[in-house]
């Protein structure tokens, strides 16, 4: 940090209902199309050194060179969403890094003052954490390794949206 700037690789909103906020933004500015994913689970989580049970959605759609993500809290209690915007809120919530090695980058953040506030791992171990940057940038920061399923992911969502008609703007991905 400070020597050379990850680009953002994407922008992500909280609102009250993926789909909702994905058609919105599709008719403001023709994003998309947007593919949401149902009640992530995570096989562990922390938020504030603590065990969390954090379950929530997402839709991914691509806005110009950048991912836009809108997610929503499905699960109860305290979260890194629910810590920014209380219920029926919604606002920019996190942008979106790819560091090659993570842990630095969280120690990087770290010795800036600024906080690890949630770290989450998927089923296959991928793991991703959102540095509380909230007093200086009005967002918090996500960071994950790029690695290749991530990458992959990244280029359906961007691939789709090129030469795109428009046409079923969101759209439901299983698993």
């Amino acid at each position: 940090m400070g020597d050379v700037a990850s680009p953002v690789r994407q922008i992500a909103y909280f609102c009250e209902d993926v789909r909702a906020a994905a058609m919105d933004h599709h008719r403001l500015f023709g994003s998309g199309p947007f593919f949401v994913l149902d009640r992530i689970t995570l096989a562990h989580a922390t938020y504030r050194g603590a065990d969390s049970d954090l379950v929530h959605s997402s839709a991914y759609g691509q806005w110009g060179p950048v991912m836009v993500e809108f997610v929503q809290q499905d699960s109860a209690g305290a979260s890194p969403f629910r810590e920014m915007f209380a219920k029926g809120e919604t606002g920019l919530h996190h942008i979106a890094l790819f560091e090659d090695d993570l842990e630095g980058a969280v120690a990087r953040f770290a010795g800036r003052g600024q906080a690890e506030a949630f770290r989450g791992t998927m089923e296959d171990g991928f793991q991703f954490v959102f540095i509380d940057t909230v007093a200086s940038l009005g967002h918090m920061v996500e960071l994950y390794r790029p690695v290749s399923a991530l990458v992959g992911f990244y280029d359906m969502v961007a691939d789709a949206a090129a030469g795109w008609d428009g046409s079923e703007p969101v759209r439901v991905l299983e698993g």
